[in-house]
């Protein structure tokens, strides 16, 4: 930079500005279309521009016609083995949500036939899931007594379906399915965790053949109301729940080990309701305190439109309930759907997803269905099973169905601690220690997240669960966001690489050259403090050079190459940044802005004061000015600065 012998570096360009409106449409194009959905329809005629809007509304237009025989019987295959599954599940799960059985059965009839003509998953089972349930239980329960007030909570719960389902449309439809991302793996992982262990001790209720049971859900109302009735256990209910509870995780870990056999492990809740059924039968068991199911009505779904309890003082409750169940079907579901498209090796539309769900779950609240997502049991169950498509789920509609019309008068006999046993076996799964000590080994704050939701789940309820996790995933985006990380780069030896001297200790300082690193964006959450930490590393540098008698301090360069966004608090900061380095006879140096950054630094003039020729391409760059002012000029860096030609940058 000071004479003919000096390569003039690269300049960095300033992109071209946009205008107002360009800017706003590339910002929400990304934000709602990251997927960018309308290529499809680029340079096509209206009619086919018709048609591919049916087929990405309608995934069924769109696959059906390439649907092969061979489809057909592995999905009818499928469709059997998860229909084995859904119809106890249905029920016991129903149950968990203190509504009636028989509406476990119609939620596995219509809102199946919904999703195989909307859903883009494969995989996909969809039905009832506990931890909906036990939030339906939970919430509902709280405002009204379902079994003082069965009706109305019936239409709260129906009602609780349709917002449930408005809302995941919504979502869908408006594009916001990334506000279902902020509910991290940690915090699904252990709130599922805390929820199944709470459901798995509310069972306590059916596997003693208690008759009152507390209605919360914490641990310590839980075991304070099974342990003040132990004069009313029921032997019988105990004897026969831990012999099917042994039986089913027996067939579990039976097809974990051989995974030809996972049919084994999908026939067991259905051969348990059998067994059960038979037993009480024959030995008249219901007369020696186990209780039973009793009547299922024949026939298909009711309508229930007008069970919508749009006019009722607990609206409000339903809402609540609907949004919430509602976000946790959509994590879930579309995490399920989203690992098995993995395995295979396609992509599933996550607002496709949230549409699908909510239709379904319109429809459902409709025609008497509770709420249902797409349960990681019966979806691994299709997996396993060798399901094509969809079609899965309207052959095990169709055997609901055929349940419905002939053999519900088969399950008056079906002991409810069979179906405790069966939630318990399901919900012992989803415990999954492992994924919490691996979250341990890896990253200790999403271990505190996940036991946070946890514990909040299992002591407080599960409201108090969400929030807490919802609250510490939160917290850290904040302090990622507010207390961004910096390092000091060093050179590689024998290399033009600089990198962080803590993770390369053999990185070389370059005397009298103090390069930083900033790692996040600037904004206002984080500009005071980022000013905070430069100052204090120049000191720390200082003081460090003048402890060891090295060259003095001259130059601070700053890397912003990780910087992808800068606000106008950001830019006050570095102009702070540049005001401190001056007044200490420091020159600031930017090495590598990106292009919305170096845009806004060139609106706000901060290039021009700085001056263009301190802005360098990368950090070798900078770091060659530097050390060729040092040898070449004046140590003093105003001094130099006098002396240095333009860089035309």
């Amino acid at each position: 930079m000071g004479n003919a012998d000096y390569e003039c570096p690269h300049p960095v360009a300033i992109p071209p500005s946009k205008t107002l409106f360009k800017s706003l449409e590339s910002s929400l194009k990304e934000t709602f279309f990251p997927d960018d959905p309308f290529r499809p329809f680029k340079n096509q005629p209206l009619s086919k521009k018709v048609v591919l809007g049916l087929q990405y509304f309608v995934p069924i237009l769109e696959w059906a016609p390439r649907y092969t025989f061979e489809f057909f019987k592995s999905d009818l295959i499928a469709g059997i083995t998860i229909a084995s599954l859904a119809v106890p599940q249905g029920i016991s799960y129903a149950s968990l949500a203190n509504l009636p059985p028989i509406l476990g059965l119609y939620s596995s009839f219509v809102p199946p036939l919904v999703y195989a003509m909307l859903g883009s998953s494969r995989d996909l089972a969809v039905g009832t899931v506990a931890v909906a349930s036990l939030l339906i239980s939970s919430l509902l329960g709280k405002e009204v007594n379902p079994n003082e007030n069965p009706k109305l909570y019936l239409q709260l719960a129906f009602t609780a379906t349709f917002f449930a389902g408005l809302f995941q449309a919504s979502l869908g439809f408006l594009r916001l399915g990334f506000i279902v991302d902020f509910l991290s793996h940690a915090t699904i992982v252990g709130f599922m965790g805390g929820a199944a262990t709470v459901v798995c001790l509310q069972q306590l209720k059916g596997l003693l053949g208690l008759v009152n049971f507390t209605h919360q859900t914490d641990i310590s109302s839980v075991m304070r109301s099974v342990f003040s009735q132990t004069h009313q256990w029921r032997w019988e209910s105990g004897v026969l729940g831990c012999c099917f509870l042994f039986f089913l995780l027996l067939t579990k870990y039976f097809s974990k080990k051989r995974a030809a056999f996972f049919w084994i492990n999908a026939m067991a809740p259905l051969t348990s309701v059998i067994l059960g059924s038979l037993l009480v039968y024959l030995t008249h068991a219901e007369k020696h305190g186990v209780e039973v199911i009793g009547h299922l009505k024949k026939g298909l779904n009711p309508p229930s439109v007008s069970d919508l309890a749009f006019g009722s003082p607990y609206l409000m409750t339903a809402i609540k309930t609907g949004i919430i169940t509602g976000v946790i079907g959509l994590a879930e579901g579309v995490a399920v759907g989203r690992s098995f498209a993995i395995f295979k090796n396609y992509h599933i539309d996550g607002n496709k997803e949230m549409i699908a769900f909510g239709m379904m779950n319109i429809a459902g609240s409709c025609t008497s269905c509770y709420l249902t997502a797409g349960p990681f049991s019966r979806s691994a169950v299709n997996f396993n099973a060798g399901c094509k498509t969809a079609v899965s789920n309207i052959v095990m509609a169709t055997a609901v169905m055929i349940t419905l019309l002939f053999l519900t008068p088969f399950f008056f006999y079906t002991p409810l601690v069979v179906l405790s046993s069966i939630i318990m076996a399901a919900m012992l799964g989803l415990i999954d220690y492992e994924a919490a000590i691996h979250l341990w080994k890896i990253d200790k704050f999403d271990f505190l997240v996940c036991m946070g939701a946890y514990l909040g789940v299992v002591f407080g309820s599960v409201e108090i669960g969400l929030v807490i996790a919802v609250t510490l995933s939160l917290l850290r985006v904040l302090l990622f966001v507010a207390r961004p990380r910096t390092f000091i780069l060093g050179n590689i030896p024998n290399s033009n690489v600089f990198r962080s001297v803590d993770q390369y200790p053999t990185a070389n300082n370059v005397p009298g050259v103090l390069i930083l690193q900033i790692d996040a964006p600037i904004y206002f959450a984080n500009a005071n403090y980022l000013r905070e930490r430069i100052s204090r590393w120049i000191y720390e540098e200082e003081e460090k050079l003048k402890a060891s008698g090295e060259t003095s301090l001259q130059y601070i360069i700053l890397d912003i190459s990780t910087v992808g966004s800068i606000d106008t608090s950001g830019i006050s900061m570095l102009e702070e940044v540049k005001k401190n380095a001056d007044r200490k006879g420091l020159k600031l140096v930017l090495a590598n802005p990106r292009s919305e950054v170096i845009k806004k630094l060139d609106k706000s003039k901060f290039i021009e004061n700085i001056g263009q020729e301190w802005i360098y391409l990368t950090v070798g760059e900078a770091v060659a000015a530097c050390n060729f002012m040092l040898h070449s000029c004046k140590p003093n860096p105003a001094a130099a600065e006098l002396n240095a030609p333009e860089n035309n940058v």
